[in-house]
C-alpha cells in the first residue's frame, strides 16, 4: 500500500538530507555526474551538432529568434540541475550554504557547454542570452534555497509532438528524441507556485496542489520567420503565435510517499502535471483547455 500524506516541507523522499558528512556519498555523486556528463556531452554533439559546418569561435545575437522558447528553456533546464545537483550534496552531508553555492556554479558550467558547441557551429554561435538564461535559471534556484531552504516557485517543462517537424525536419528534428529536443513548438514552460507554502502554518489548503503559468509557441517553422520553400518544397502557411496559459498542476515532492515510488515522483517534480488550464494567445484568443500538458 502506497502512503500519501502532506509534508510540511519539500524534501526528497528517496534523497533525505544528511545531517553529516558522507564522504563516501559524496564520492559516488562526483564519479557519477563526471560520467553522465561525459555521456551526455557526447551524445548531444552527436544528436545535435554534428550534422552541422563547424567555424571558428564566433558568438550570435539570437533573441529574436523562437520567441525566446529556447531561452526559457535553458532557464527551466539550469534551475532543474541546480535543483538535482543541491539534493545529491545535501544527502552527502555538505552544508547547506556550500551545496546552494556549487548546485548553482556546477548548472551554469555544464550548460556553458552547450554555448560552446555553439560557438564554434556555423549555423549557430555562442548566445550571450542563452547564458543570461542559464544564470537566471540556476539564481532563482539558489535565492529561494538561501531565503526560504525550500523551493516554492518550480521550473517545469511539459512537451509533446507537434506537427511541423516533418516540414523542416534538419531544424526541428527527424527522429522523436531530436524532435522533443529542438521542436519548439512543442515545449511549453512553466512557473509552477506552491500556494500553501505562502499562507499559514495551520491553513488546510492542500500541500501538494500547485498554481501555475505557462508560456509556449505554435506555428514556427523557422526561428525569426517561416519560409516559403525548403529545398525546393513549398511550405503551408502556418500562423506564428505565441501561448500564455494560466492552470493547475501537482507538487508530489510535498508528499510522504513509501520507498517504491519515491523515484519516479521525485523525477516527475520536473514535468508539469495534466491539468486543467485556460490559455490566452497573441491572436487575443482565449481558449479554455481541459487538460493542458
Amino acid at each position: 500500500m502506497v502512503l500519501l500524506l502532506p509534508a510540511a516541507k519539500a524534501q526528497p523522499a528517496f534523497l533525505p538530507p544528511s545531517d553529516v558528512y558522507r564522504p563516501e556519498r559524496l564520492r559516488k555523486v562526483v564519479i557519477g555526474e563526471s560520467v553522465l556528463f561525459v555521456v551526455t556531452s557526447v551524445g548531444l554533439y552527436y544528436l545535435w551538432y554534428k550534422k552541422f559546418p563547424k567555424s571558428r569561435f564566433h558568438f550570435l545575437n539570437d533573441n529574436r529568434e523562437w520567441f525566446m522558447i529556447d531561452k526559457v528553456g535553458h532557464a527551466t533546464t539550469a534551475y532543474t540541475l541546480a535543483t538535482m545537483h543541491h539534493d545529491l550534496m545535501r544527502w552527502s552531508g555538505v552544508k547547506p550554504s556550500t551545496a546552494i553555492a556549487t548546485s548553482a556554479l556546477s548548472s551554469v558550467a555544464y550548460m556553458s557547454i552547450i554555448e560552446i558547441f555553439d560557438g564554434f557551429s556555423k549555423e549557430w554561435g555562442f548566445s550571450k542570452g542563452d547564458m543570461i538564461a542559464n544564470i537566471s535559471g540556476a539564481a532563482l534556484f539558489a535565492a529561494q534555497q538561501h531565503w526560504w531552504g525550500e523551493q516554492r516557485m518550480n521550473l517545469r517543462v511539459s512537451a509533446s509532438f507537434s506537427p511541423y517537424a516533418k516540414h523542416n525536419p534538419k531544424l526541428l528534428g527527424d527522429n522523436w528524441a531530436s524532435r522533443l529536443m529542438k521542436d519548439y513548438n512543442g515545449q511549453t514552460y512553466w512557473l509552477s507556485v506552491n500556494i500553501r507554502s505562502f499562507l499559514k502554518a495551520d491553513s488546510k489548503f492542500p500541500a501538494w496542489l500547485n498554481g501555475a503559468v505557462g508560456y509556449g509557441a505554435d506555428g514556427m517553422i523557422g526561428g525569426t520567420t517561416n519560409p516559403s520553400t525548403i529545398d525546393g518544397k513549398e511550405i503551408p502557411f502556418f500562423k506564428r503565435k505565441q501561448q500564455f496559459y494560466l492552470g493547475l498542476d501537482a507538487d508530489f515532492n510535498r508528499l510522504d510517499v513509501s520507498p517504491g515510488v519515491s523515484v519516479p515522483l521525485y523525477l516527475l517534480q520536473f514535468i508539469k502535471t495534466p491539468a486543467p488550464a485556460v490559455e490566452l494567445n497573441s491572436e487575443g484568443k482565449i481558449i479554455l483547455r481541459p487538460v493542458q500538458f
